[in-house]
Formats: structure tokens, C-alpha cells, sequence
């Protein structure tokens, strides 16, 4: 199969940033192993409640230029490296002014707006790792808009590999003093990764070749101005969906104490959730965040070149994929959701967590990828509405809905917010960008091949010898049954695709068409 240039470096981005992404999930279960054991799940739930003050602050300073350098690089290459000092300057102004401010104002936010006075010694830590993240986050803008995947891609586990060591070296240090391992110690980490992976890509930029073009000799200001335009609209979305997000987190723990629960169990309910289950459930993502990082400069390029063709093409290769990949993880975490969350965290609400938030998976995914894409067509304000219109909805379930339900509450909020914001994302887009849609061919098929997958692993293992398998230890065992799921899954679809391409290689151009 012959491949365009453009095809086969998107291709490789994304196998590069795949690769890591999931090296950097697997480092990061171990760390999350590590953590419900030592902090416990109440623990998990206070650390988590600190990072609404991070996103908030990631939106204003740095999110938003990193995605603005982004497109200008993918725009006009020639200009770069100004272009990226010029976002670098502005964002690591803005990420200062904040720190400074969390570090002052860290008792008031505690108490007044995360609702938690345990978080107060938490945000100060929080606030030095805001700059380290402005910077680096530029920096891999930089890189993604001249496709140059590799330096974010190992920027990212260099920040989860120093996180993960620096962290069980205090805890021996800890251990050691006879000093008790509190949430402190996983704030910490987070600094320290942050710190850790903005040396890095500093030392990677560092060492890039120069650019003498005389071009990236003129003024930094003469970029502000057009750059900040794109970066504002982008700012304020993030911001206001960052201030709904915060209020969410907020409200879960709150509105669990309305339902009846006590302090430590709304706050054990919301570490198991959020540090346990939600990581497995995002962990397949690493495939579709790659292929979103990457369709927002392609498809910059494709529309500013008139390319329709290419923008619909992406559109439709998100959509099956998304599918292709939500399908199955649904059959993974239904199937082995409950050993997963027992074997690994040794908590039975973590697997009960991991199989109902299954459901979500292909609408999480789909939504990730089609809002890339609207993104790169410069539709900010539609996604920010349509993302906004999600997160409101998701709120009404927890506030009116937890204290009459409980906990199940927000997992329908969930689900219920995820297909309403893909529903959206794809009418956007068919409006913009006709692409093709065969619900027989992304539905129907695999979840036929699934169910028949399954059946041949059940087989599989009804062979003589086979059930040496469930005498491994469980997660090991588990782990054997979601790869052979998985080599049987890919395996039928990879074999339908051929089959098909090799029939349509007889068609005439007008059935192809048809």
C-alpha cells in the first residue's frame, strides 16, 4: 500500500506518541498502585480535589498557547522559533503572577472554594509546578506544529518516570525518619515531574539546530498580536470549562454528604472513582489523544491548502477508529472489570467503577478526535459551546441527582453528557466537512467481531492445558486474557479489511462510489 509523505509521518507521530503514551500509563498504574496503598482511597480523593487549581490556572497560562503556537508553526515553519518565544514569554509571565497568587491565597481556596481546609498545604506545593508546566507545554506546541513528535512524546514519560522515582525515594526517606506518608508526598511528585520534564525539553530545544532566517531575527512583540488572538477565544473556553469542571469536582464529595455519607466515605467514593477507575478507562486513550494532537495541525494545513478531501478524510478515520477502539473496551472492562479493580487496587468498587464506566469509552474517544478536528478548523467558539452544554449537563445529574441516587447518579451524568457532546462535535463537522458514515461497518461489525473474539477465547481456554492460565497471579492472568481478546479482535478486523479492499479492487469506479 503506497502512503503520501503527509500520511506516513501523521502515521508515525502517532505510533510515537501511542508507544509512549502507554509506556507512560503503565508507569503510571504502578504509581497509582502505589499510591491507593500508601494514602489510601480518602488520600486519593484530597490529592485529586487540588488539581481543579491546576487546571484552572494550565487553561489561562498555558493550554491555550500551546495550542495557538501549534497551528501558527504548522502555519509558517520559517518563523518557529520566534513564534514560540514569543508564546513562552507571555505564558510564563501569566504562569508566575498565578503561582504567586495560589501561594498567598492557599487558606481562602481551601476552604472557601475547594471546600476542604486539608487541601490548604497542598496548594503551595501545587503552585510552583504551574510555571514548569507553562514551559513545557509551549515547547511541545512548538514541536507538534512542525510534526515532530518525538521530544513530547518522551518529554511526557521523562515527567512520569522522574515523578515515579522521586516519589519512592521520599517514601524510603519517609520510611526511614519514621515520618507518616501523607497526600503531600503524591503533590510533591507532581512538582517534581514537572520540574523534571521541563528540563528536559529545555535541554531538547537547547540543542535543535538554529534557525538563521532572517525572519526569526525580528522583534518578539511583532508576534504578540496574533497570536494572543487566537489564544484568548481558546483561553476563555478553556477557562470557563475548567470553572465547570472545578465546580463538578467540587460538588461530587458535597453533594455525597447530602446523600448520607460521611466525610470519609464521600471522599473514599470519589479517590476510588477518580484515582482508580477512571485511569483504566482513559488508559486506551493514549491512542486517540495521539491521533488528536496530531489532526489539529493537519487539518490547519488541509484547510488553509483548500483541501476538503483530506479534512473529510479525517473526520472519517476518527469516527471508525474511535469506534473500532470504544467497541472493544467495552467488551475488555465488562468482561474483566471486576478482577481488574480487585487485582490491582484490592478494592471491589474499583472493578464495579471500571465495568460501568465502560459504556463510555467510544463516545470519549470519538469526542477527543472530532473536536481535535473542529479545533484545527478554527471552530473554538462551537466546541467551547458544545463542550460547555456537556459539563452543564453532567452538573445537573450531580447536584439534583447524587443525593437521591447516590454515586450512579454521576456515572449516567456521565455517559449521558459523552454522547451529547459527540452527537454535537459530529453535526458540526457534518456541516463543515461531508465525511462518510456506514453505522454496519463501524457499529455492527465490530461488535460482531467482538462477540465472536470472545467466543474464541472461551474456547481457547476450554483447551487441555489452558487453564494453567487462571494460576497465575490475577492480574497477570487477566492481563494474558485481554491480550489474546485483543490479537483476536485486531486479527478479524485487519482480515474483513483486506477482504474488502481486495473486492472493491474488481469494482468499477461507479460501484465503488455506490
Amino acid at each position: 500500500m503506497n502512503l503520501s509523505p503527509r500520511k506516513r509521518a501523521f502515521i508515525a507521530g502517532t505510533l510515537i506518541l501511542t508507544a509512549t503514551g502507554f509506556l507512560s500509563r503503565i508507569l503510571g498504574f504502578f504509581y497509582r498502585i502505589f499510591l491507593s496503598r500508601t494514602i489510601g482511597a480518602e488520600g486519593l480523593g484530597i490529592y485529586n480535589m487540588v488539581h481543579p487549581i491546576f487546571g484552572i490556572c494550565f487553561a489561562l497560562c498555558a493550554g491555550s498557547i500551546q495550542t495557538a503556537i501549534s497551528r501558527f508553526v504548522a502555519a509558517k515553519t520559517s518563523g518557529g522559533k520566534r513564534i514560540l518565544r514569543t508564546g513562552l514569554t507571555v505564558s510564563l509571565s501569566l504562569s508566575l503572577i498565578l503561582a504567586a497568587l495560589i501561594w498567598r491565597f492557599s487558606d481562602f481556596l481551601a476552604a472557601r472554594v475547594l471546600l476542604e481546609p486539608r487541601c490548604a498545604p497542598l496548594l503551595p506545593v501545587m503552585a510552583l509546578s504551574v510555571p514548569c508546566s507553562a514551559v513545557h507545554a509551549c515547547l511541545n506546541g512548538y514541536y507538534y506544529g512542525l510534526h515532530k513528535t518525538r521530544v513530547p512524546a518522551l518529554t511526557q514519560l521523562a515527567e512520569q518516570t522522574i515523578r515515579i522515582g522521586a516519589v519512592f525515594l521520599l517514601a524510603d526517606i519517609f520510611t526511614e525518619q519514621g515520618r507518616p506518608i501523607t497526600v503531600e508526598l503524591a503533590v510533591l511528585g507532581h512538582l517534581i515531574g514537572e520540574a523534571g520534564s521541563t528540563l528536559f525539553s529545555l535541554l531538547a530545544f537547547s540543542l535543535s539546530p538554529a534557525d538563521s532566517s532572517s525572519k526569526e531575527k525580528a522583534g518578539l512583540l511583532s508576534e504578540v498580536p496574533a497570536l494572543m488572538a487566537l489564544a484568548l477565544p481558546l483561553m476563555g473556553n478553556r477557562l470557563v470549562l475548567n470553572l465547570l469542571a472545578s465546580a463538578e469536582a467540587v460538588l461530587i464529595p458535597n453533594r455525597l454528604l447530602a446523600s448520607g455519607l460521611s466525610s470519609s466515605e464521600a471522599y473514599s467514593i470519589y479517590g476510588v472513582l477518580t484515582g482508580m477507575a477512571m485511569p483504566f478507562i482513559f488508559f486506551p486513550s493514549a491512542i486517540t489523544n495521539s491521533m488528536a494532537v496530531l489532526l489539529l495541525p493537519a487539518v490547519a494545513e488541509a484547510q488553509s491548502a483548500g483541501n476538503g478531501r483530506q479534512i473529510s478524510d479525517a473526520v472519517t478515520m476518527s469516527l471508525r477508529y474511535s469506534l473500532y477502539m470504544g467497541i472493544f473496551c467495552i467488551g475488555i472492562f465488562t468482561g474483566f472489570g471486576g478482577e481488574l479493580g480487585s487485582a490491582v487496587f484490592h478494592d471491589e468498587r474499583a472493578g464495579f467503577f471500571i465495568s460501568a464506566l465502560s459504556w463510555l469509552c467510544p463516545f470519549l474517544y470519538l469526542s477527543t478526535t472530532t473536536g481535535s478536528i473542529l479545533n484545527g478548523l478554527g471552530k473554538t467558539g462551537t466546541t467551547f459551546l458544545q463542550n460547555a452544554a456537556s459539563m452543564l449537563l453532567r452538573i445537573g445529574f450531580v447536584y439534583f441527582g447524587i443525593p437521591r441516587l447516590g454515586i450512579r447518579a454521576l456515572l449516567w451524568g456521565m455517559l449521558a453528557s459523552e454522547i451529547l457532546l459527540s452527537f454535537l462535535h459530529l453535526l458540526s463537522l457534518r456541516e463543515k466537512a461531508p465525511f462518510h458514515w456506514n453505522a454496519w461497518s463501524m457499529i455492527v461489525k465490530p461488535a460482531a467481531l467482538l462477540f465472536l473474539s470472545r467466543g474464541v477465547l472461551f474456547a481457547v481456554l476450554s483447551l487441555p492445558g489452558a487453564d494453567m492460565i487462571f494460576l497465575l497471579p490475577p492480574f497477570i492472568s487477566a492481563a494474558v486474557r485481554i491480550f489474546l481478546l485483543a490479537l483476536c479482535y485486531g486479527g478479524l478486523l485487519l482480515l474483513f479489511h483486506r477482504q474488502r479492499n481486495h473486492s472493491q479492487a474488481f469494482l468499477s469506479p461507479t460501484e465503488k462510489g455506490g
